[in-house]
């Protein structure tokens, strides 16, 4: 399936050479290298973005999830796009909120540590995040979006490699509106 026009962004921002984005897309319709998938354990797909993600891809990436043996909570493993405009997804299993920030916010933040790591192996420019933990998993979505992007900042000042565009997509005004906050709590856009 083509994708769409390339969205809009709500906020643009640099680090460095490295164009941040936060835009209200599918994000199975991204035209980037990379999309992570806000993977449950199991990596053979779910809900949300999630089952978007596995329906959009085709029966390919469920064939090769398998293959995985599923993913610990706060790491991420690798797999093709299929069908996908993007060339990978990268899975990424998330922590269910606990309300306890002290055992969540760390395995939240790995999620996202775990991705870049697997798109500088792959030496990708370009990766699209979802709000991962926001959905069913209950992660407060305010602090979800101030610790991606914390993580995400640190990450490309320690080690940018290939990348040049990381994407934050989120699925509605309202979760944007959390990413447009944690932008200008940094000083961004």
């Amino acid at each position: 399936m083509p994708a769409a026009n390339p969205p809009l962004p709500h906020l643009t921002a640099t680090l460095g050479d490295i164009r941040l984005e936060v835009v209200v897309a599918d994000i199975t319709r991204l035209e980037v290298d990379a999309i992570v998938n806000a993977a449950n354990s199991s990596l053979l797909g779910g809900g949300g973005v999630d089952g978007a993600i596995h329906r959009a891809a085709g029966p390919e990436l469920l064939a090769e999830c398998r293959l995985l043996g599923g993913c610990q909570t706060g790491d991420a493993k690798l797999t093709k796009g299929y069908r996908l405009p993007a060339r990978y997804v990268i899975h990424a299993v998330g922590p269910v909120w606990s309300g306890d920030a002290e055992e969540s916010d760390p395995l939240l933040a790995s999620c996202y540590r775990q991705a870049l790591s697997l798109a500088r192996l792959r030496q990708l420019a370009s990766i699209a995040f979802p709000a991962i933990s926001t959905g069913v998993y209950r992660f407060p979505a305010g602090r979800a979006a101030t610790i991606a992007l914390a993580t995400v900042m640190a990450e490309l000042e320690r080690d940018p490699a290939t990348l040049q565009r990381v994407i934050f997509c989120c699925f509605s005004e309202e979760a944007a509106e959390h990413y447009m906050a944690a932008f200008a709590d940094k000083g961004l856009g």
